[in-house]
């Protein structure tokens, strides 16, 4: 009789589960004999967000050899390693190309064709285009409920849905209400490609709150989706040429300033000596305070990673030899007295001196008198970030946003999460690609957008929406207000009718609005903490999962691998103690 399993989610976490659940099947299973239950409305690969139906005008946020989703060399699992193409060899183009997402959706559709077609002999993949409704317990396993009316009998589930829609919150509902009896929009959190953006009127001023990734997005929706054209003139400088159908973006955020383009050549110096200093034992027994305990590793890790960079690759801009600085740097605490002191003295330049303050905050207690003051500021800001982020004579940027990912690593393995630190490394190490900076210097220039400042607030006035910060004198007000950033996870707000049956019945737990789960085996807790055996879940909606969201960089061990294979085996192992008729 064959085993069964149910992954719930077909997107790039429940393809990479999908992979390593066939990848270990042969060494688990003494048949082999296996049916896989792939369940998603939304094709399997891409799922909902990476689906292919998609403007082209949307880009990734990572070059294409930056993204993998095959096990390389690197990756330190129990189960085989097998190597596949990373996005920018299985395109056989330019490693620094930003692909689209409908073509990172062709990548990952590939990624779970090859799964499936090279899956050992006697291991079957069923897709189901539609979606998981419940989940009950029947003796030995499972039954999934599915929206088309089939139910599934299988020996464990695997939830991979990911961050899916919520309802509003309360503010939300409350701005949706004033919005509609004063006859304004207001268009409240979600994924930029499911927004209604027809309804934005063209030439009408329109807030938007938030800076990050979704508002790169927005603009470019806005923009270019609109006819617009950007062209390069004799000078190199780069000039948008409206098309009268866009809106006037008015943006702003509690930083004030979007989030640092990504590098724009490759690493070619020796990887961070890093893990070193931020270990369980050096954490001692929690509970932490993330602020007071944690980041003074954090930010330690992070300077070891930024300085070895430095100092070997650009010894030039050094007093001091790496022998010498490791040594010393080692002895001090982060920020101390004499950490400060040896960081003067090695590093001669300012501007060579990692200040994270800086780095988060770049218009704290920063005034102008009016905001064409802040136009000028930020297109000097801006255009710094693209020359400093372009120019491996800054390489050192670069050796510090690989410590940063080995740090969510680590972090994730400890079980540490911070909200804080997770909008600290987006802004640094996730943002978008230099071109879109770019075009965001140009669509200022045009007067398309213009720029709040920071710690925005957004107030409902004399029947309008009405902006303000303390960057710039007086405010702005427009009948339009967007919410240009992702929905916060929550449980208790999911719609999501798995979710939602699980946790009205008691059956799912939430920490700080993940999913909640056993960090050893991630096995679903529910509200009373008590692990189900045959129900497990897994990726950034989870507690404890961040670092195994998205894709992976190749070559560098990435959490998603080493988890989603320990997870795969794991239950590889629990199904074949009981086998069930099920339905294939």
């Amino acid at each position: 009789m064959s085993a069964a399993i149910a992954v719930v989610g077909a997107g790039p976490t429940g393809t990479c589960l999908v992979e390593r659940i066939c990848a270990n099947a042969a060494d688990l299973l003494d048949w082999p004999s296996l049916d896989i239950h792939v369940i998603d409305p939304y094709p399997p690969g891409g799922g909902r967000v990476w689906r292919a139906e998609q403007p082209e005008l949307l880009w990734m946020n990572s070059t294409a050899a930056d993204v993998t989703l095959f096990t390389d060399e690197s990756v330190q699992c129990r189960g085989p390693i097998r190597p596949g193409p990373s996005l920018a060899e299985w395109l056989g183009g330019d490693p620094g190309r930003f692909a689209s997402r409908p073509v990172q959706n062709d990548y990952l559709s590939h990624v779970f064709q090859r799964a499936v077609t090279t899956a050992p002999r006697g291991v079957r993949v069923h897709v189901h285009a539609t979606r998981a409704l419940d989940l009950t317990d029947i003796p030995g396993g499972q039954a999934v409920t599915l929206e088309n009316g089939r139910t599934l009998e299988v020996d464990a589930v695997i939830l991979a849905q990911g961050n899916g829609d919520v309802i509003p919150t309360g503010q939300e509902r409350e701005l949706a209400g004033v919005a509609g009896r004063d006859g304004l929009l207001y268009l409240p959190t979600g994924y930029t490609a499911d927004l209604d953006l027809d309804q934005v009127p063209a030439g009408k001023p329109v807030i938007v709150r938030g800076m990050g990734l979704a508002s790169v997005d927005l603009m470019v929706l806005l923009t270019s989706g609109r006819g617009g054209r950007f062209v390069r003139e004799y000078d190199g400088e780069l000039v948008y040429l409206p098309s009268g159908r866009e809106p006037l973006l008015q943006m702003g955020s509690r930083r004030g300033v979007p989030y640092h383009a990504k590098t724009g050549y490759p690493f070619r110096g020796a990887r961070p000596p890093v893990p070193r200093f931020l270990t369980a034992a050096a954490l001692g027994e929690g509970p932490w305070t993330f602020r007071r305990d944690v980041w003074p590793l954090v930010a330690k890790e992070l300077g070891f990673a930024y300085y070895h960079e430095l100092i070997t690759a650009h010894p030039s801009r050094s007093r001091v030899s790496w022998a010498e600085f490791e040594e010393a740097y080692a002895a001090e605490e982060w920020r101390s007295a004499g950490m400060r002191a040896l960081i003067r003295r090695a590093v001669p330049r300012y501007l060579d001196r990692l200040d994270f303050d800086r780095l988060d905050r770049p218009l704290e207690r920063m005034r102008f008198g009016d905001s064409a003051g802040l136009r000028r500021w930020m297109n000097g800001y801006l255009g710094a970030d693209l020359e400093r982020r372009s120019d491996p004579a800054h390489s050192a940027d670069h050796a510090m946003i690989l410590g940063l990912l080995s740090v969510y690593g680590v972090l994730a393995e400890l079980g540490v999460s911070d909200p804080w630190f997770h909008g600290f490394f987006s802004y640094l190490a996730s943002g978008p690609p230099g071109p879109r900076l770019e075009e965001l210097r140009a669509l200022a220039a045009a007067g398309v957008v213009t720029f709040l400042g920071a710690d925005l607030r957004v107030e409902h006035r004399d029947r309008s929406w009405w902006a303000h910060s303390p960057t710039v004198p007086g405010g702005v007000a427009a009948r339009t207000l967007i919410e240009a950033r992702l929905p916060a996870p929550s449980v208790s707000r999911a719609t999501d009718p798995l979710i939602s049956a699980l946790r009205d019945r008691g059956e799912a737990g939430e920490d700080s609005g993940l999913l909640k789960v056993r960090p050893a085996d991630r096995r679903v807790l529910d509200r009373s903490d008590a692990p189900h055996p045959r129900r497990f879940a897994f990726g950034p909606w989870v507690a404890g999962g961040r670092a195994t969201g998205g894709f992976a960089r190749p070559g560098l061990n990435a959490p998603l691998f080493r988890h989603a294979d320990a997870l795969a085996r794991l239950v590889l192992s629990e199904a074949v103690t009981t086998q069930i008729r099920h339905v294939a």
